[in-house]
């Protein structure tokens, strides 16, 4: 098999930007490309995984130069994995944004802009994901966070400057801190390359080698949302169009996990700030949970559920044992879609009711009920109910704590089980107050109903009624979802395999420097 084919999930999406910017005034052009190169990325993910389950690693040096000195891509079970999610993801949410009319002149935004964007957010996801070495990763970074920052403003209202003002800020200085780190590493190793860096980094002085480990931990921490540097999200994400809150809440937070775990297992296997995760993920978790109890909005409890689950993937990692890791992929994985999932949902409560405002909602139950469905099922999922994924996730990483011991890992299996209550609780608070309690006038008057339930202004009902284009890639993802559940066992087993790949680290240092590793 040909090795470029790692660089395509990268290479597809910057291609079909240049042509939607190309295609700038037709509208449909634009979004046929988009949702074709999307698929492509998907389809090309597809095949990685087989190959990479096939063939192991897959490592592509690009334009020919070799490691450590050139440009690396690598494709192991990890990173295809993220590949192949993010691609569905954001194929889904695409589709959503078009129904949405996110891009059209209702809601002020450019359409020239917004597909181009959205398409280098993608290709800066999956370069994050596929890099070989640490300048390429901040690379990634760069990428997706540039193209967010257009999209956190879309519109451009006062709210939204607002909130991307914050995001900037934020983003910049751990992007910074990210390259003095990166420096620093260069300077005591003389390379980037991670496989390289995986072999050097055991000659480094170990309180140098400490200081770069917790460098990087906090630039990672940062733009994962992780306790206490995460204050920022709550009021950074939920002022943005629903679904480009949705992709930014599933997965931009998950490549800073994705570099926390790619750097802790391959560059520091020693384990040395181990019981540090393991605290930042259980304050994390309850820090994160309780504001979202605190919450009278639906999208803000949201933001908050975000922060406080990526606990439970930090908590994992923190453990670092292969039956950890395999069930913290797995919780990667499921928190992406359900998140993403929950904040589309948001978005169909904001378009019917007209808010996310719990006080202001009432009688979703009765007035749209498939709504409320999809809701419950995906929130039940959140909070980890059984059989779902959720909660296949969390025994995983249970049963990994009480297996590895000790009096830490017994105290991140009591404020998991809180979490979860608590998740449940606040989830059960938005439930009763938007769905179950009587609606108010304002929201029957805007329903076209009467508090029977009969249609009296079939004008006003008309526009409550979601578009096909929101409710399909919305039910899918929760299928999607469900899907997780049914086939856990599989999954399980993969992620154990890619969990085993990165402990032991060889398959991954061989595949980059075909067997012969330099030092």
């Amino acid at each position: 098999m040909n090795p470029s084919i790692v660089a395509l999930p990268v290479a597809i999406p910057l291609f079909a930007a240049a042509l939607t910017l190309v295609a700038g005034r037709r509208p449909r052009a634009q979004l046929w490309i988009s949702v074709f190169a999307l698929t492509l990325v998907l389809a090309v993910a597809t095949v990685l995984l087989i190959q990479v389950e096939e063939h192991g690693t897959i490592a592509f040096s690009v334009g020919g130069w070799p490691p450590p000195i050139g440009i690396e891509l690598v494709a192991d079970r990890l990173s295809v994995l993220m590949v192949i999610v993010s691609a569905a993801v954001t194929l889904a949410v695409l589709v959503y944004s078009q129904g949405q009319g996110i891009s059209d002149a209702n809601e002020e935004t450019p359409l020239s802009i917004y597909h181009p964007t959205y398409l280098v957010l993608v290709a800066g996801v999956a370069n994050a994901f596929l890099a070989g070495d640490l300048f390429n990763l901040f690379v990634g970074f760069e990428i997706l966070l540039g193209a967010s920052y257009v999209l956190i403003t879309l519109g451009g209202t006062r709210s939204r400057i607002r909130a991307g003002t914050t995001y900037v800020v934020v983003g910049v200085i751990s992007s910074t801190l990210f390259l003095i780190a990166i420096a620093l590493i260069y300077a005591a190793t003389g390379t980037v390359n991670m496989a390289q860096l995986s072999i050097r980094l055991a000659d480094v002085a170990v309180p140098v080698a400490l200081g770069l480990q917790a460098m990087l931990l906090v630039a990672f921490a940062v733009k994962a949302a992780i306790f206490p540097l995460s204050a920022w999200l709550p009021d950074s994400y939920p002022t943005a169009p629903a679904p480009i809150t949705a992709v930014f809440a599933g997965l931009l937070t998950k490549v800073g996990v994705y570099a926390i775990l790619r750097t802790q297992t391959l560059l520091f296997p020693e384990g040395r700030l181990d019981a540090l995760l393991m605290w930042a993920g259980l304050l994390t978790m309850i820090v994160g949970i309780l504001g979202a109890v605190a919450q009278s909005d639906i999208k803000r409890m949201l933001s908050f559920t975000l922060v406080s689950h990526i606990g439970f993937i930090v908590f994992g990692i923190g453990l670092a044992t292969t039956d950890a890791v395999s069930a913290a992929m797995f919780y990667v994985v499921h928190h992406i879609i359900v998140q993403t999932t929950l904040f589309l949902i948001a978005g169909l409560i904001e378009r019917t009711a007209g808010t996310t405002s719990i006080p202001r909602l009432g009688g979703l139950a009765r007035l749209a009920p498939f709504l409320a469905a999809i809701f419950l099922v995906s929130a039940f999922n959140l909070s980890g109910i059984p059989p779902l994924s959720g909660f296949l996730g969390k025994l995983g990483l249970m049963e990994a704590a009480v297996d590895k011991g000790g009096w830490l890992s017994y105290v991140l299996v009591a404020g998991g089980i809180v979490t979860t209550l608590l998740t449940l609780f606040a989830i059960g608070k938005v439930w009763n107050g938007a769905f179950w309690q009587a609606p108010p006038d304002r929201l029957l008057r805007s329903f076209g109903v009467n508090e029977d339930g009969v249609t009296v202004d079939e004008e006003r009902s008309s526009k409550t009624i979601i578009p096909m284009g929101m409710l399909i890639p919305t039910t899918a993802l929760v299928v999607l979802a469900l899907a997780l559940t049914v086939f856990a066992g599989p999954i399980f087993d993969y992620t154990q395999r890619a969990s085993q790949e990165l402990i032991q680290r060889t398959p991954y240092i061989e595949a980059v420097f075909n067997k012969e590793v330099p030092r």
